[in-house]
């Protein structure tokens, strides 16, 4: 099979003869595009943030329904981790300094981290 950025000058009929230029399309090959990497966001169970709060962070944050943002925090605080979202890098590191901003302003010691999924 033959390159298709090869053409030959010998059987191009593009190929002006009296000026012995030639002429013809040249391919291009385009890299392809992968998906990205996408990251878990994983809240933290402690013994002193309430579960309100952390009900709140879920809805606000994670745009999560008040019944799957308690179904989220009941299972941080009986496995002591519970998964927010799945995203990718940007937006799992923008959740996760959101989350720990809040928790911050709001004097709990709520922790919050991303893994690869």
């Amino acid at each position: 099979m033959l390159d298709p950025t090869y053409i030959s000058m010998n059987n191009n009929p593009d190929r002006d003869d009296e000026g012995g230029t030639e002429r013809g399309v040249a391919t291009k090959t385009r890299e392809k595009t992968k998906k990205p990497s996408m990251y878990r966001v994983l809240l933290m169970n402690d013994d002193y943030t309430p579960m309100e709060f952390v009900v709140s962070i879920l809805i606000g944050i994670f745009n999560k329904s008040p019944e799957e943002a308690t179904r989220v925090m009941l299972s941080v605080h009986q496995t002591g981790i519970g998964t927010c979202g799945v995203y990718t890098f940007e937006i799992a590191e923008t959740k996760v300094a959101q989350v720990m901003d809040a928790a911050k302003r709001n004097q709990h010691p709520l922790q919050c981290t991303l893994e690869k999924a």
